[in-house]
């Protein structure tokens, strides 16, 4: 697909890009072999190919899904200024 100047001109507008009218053709010539690529890749058949979680075919380490802490709830509120069911109390920001 060969994009001529006024269509390099309304991408950059969409985009809001401003690109001096003499860099034009090389923005043409490279938007152009990009949208050429896409074609190309669109023309590849891919019917059997299984979709992936990661190009790579990795998988990632993760660790056990444990407490490791204790619950230190009361000790954290004793020195809040109030505290009512376990929850802190603040003073209301919203009318």
């Amino acid at each position: 697909m060969s994009l001529d100047a006024e269509q390099v001109k309304k991408i950059a507008h969409l985009a809001r890009i401003e690109i001096n009218d003499a860099d034009i053709p090389g923005y043409a010539s490279t938007l152009s072999n990009i949208l050429d690529l896409v074609d190309q890749m669109s023309a590849v058949n891919t019917d059997d190919v299984e979709p992936m979680a990661h190009p790579m075919d990795a998988s990632q380490r993760l660790r056990a899904d444990v407490v490791t802490e204790t619950n230190q709830r009361d000790r954290f509120q004793s020195v809040a200024p109030k505290t009512e069911d376990g929850l802190y109390l603040v003073p209301q920001v919203i009318e």
